[in-house]
């Protein structure tokens, strides 16, 4: 998986011992009221309007499909089991279109989410909800996008040299994470800066593009065509605060902690 520092796709490793040990436990849920369509070679292979939001991780919910909902001639049990902390998931394989996901549906026992299939959503070749295509994984309901625009001194050091400084920045506020400084690209040294072949999406911004600056690989990012929600940050450019030092108003800030620390 391709590290994404503008928003929340990592969930933490769980090794085989701690799944062994773990217990069944009931998921936090949510009845979702939007349509949600999952395709697969040109088949709509799930079509819903009361998907289920399961959080099985900290960082974002998946969608749990009314098994009804899903088309009944494309899933094949595949006889074999997945084990997490939500139980032992029956798995089948998702066939459509003369292609196959192999395992890519899981089922749980158990009343929370019995009768509902997740299916496994990098294997999937389109998700939407309503009509609006969505990348990466489902939108939090509880996840806000704020961008704002700010006369804070912001200036961008890597190893003690500064790469970018501005008094205009826009800053982002996303639930969840630190708050990010995107910058004007005329106060931004592009002359430093190495565009990469890394490009990642995000659901609440769309798709990102890179750059490394030195041996630091993908330090910086940007939005061309950023989604509705956050379109005020089209074109402008932030960095990793995570592996960058940041000034805001002549402040080191600290270097926060998140999963792409």
């Amino acid at each position: 998986m391709q590290r994404r520092y503008g928003g929340s796709t990592l969930k933490p490793a769980v090794d085989a011992r701690t799944v062994t040990a773990m217990v069944a436990e009931e998921p936090r849920t949510e009845q979702s009221a939007k349509r949600v369509r999952a395709v697969l070679a040109g088949v709509v292979v799930a079509d819903t309007i009361r998907p289920l939001l399961v959080w099985e991780n900290p960082y974002y919910p998946a969608y749990y499909v009314p098994r009804e909902d899903v088309r009944g001639d494309v899933l094949v049990p595949s006889g074999r089991t997945r084990a997490s902390h939500l139980g032992d998931g029956q798995l089948s394989t998702v066939r459509a279109g003369g292609r196959e996901a192999v395992d890519a549906a899981v089922e749980y026992p158990g009343d929370a989410l019995g009768g509902h299939v997740r299916l496994d959503w990098p294997a999937m070749d389109h998700w939407f909800e309503e009509d609006e295509e969505v990348y990466t994984h489902a939108r939090d309901p509880h996840t806000r996008i704020d961008v704002l625009p700010s006369s804070r001194h912001v200036r961008i050091d890597i190893d003690g040299e500064p790469v970018a400084e501005s008094h205009s920045p826009w800053l982002l506020f996303e639930t969840g994470l630190p708050v990010r400084y995107y910058l004007p690209k005329p106060h931004v040294r592009l002359d430093r800066l190495t565009r990469t072949d890394t490009v990642t999406h995000c659901p609440y911004k769309g798709a990102a593009e890179y750059w490394s600056v030195g041996e630091y690989p993908d330090i910086a990012w940007s939005y061309r065509n950023p989604l509705p929600e956050s379109e005020r940050i089209a074109g402008l450019i932030c960095f990793a605060d995570e592996r960058v030092d940041v000034h805001v108003d002549g402040v080191l800030q600290q270097r926060p902690q998140t999963p792409w620390s």
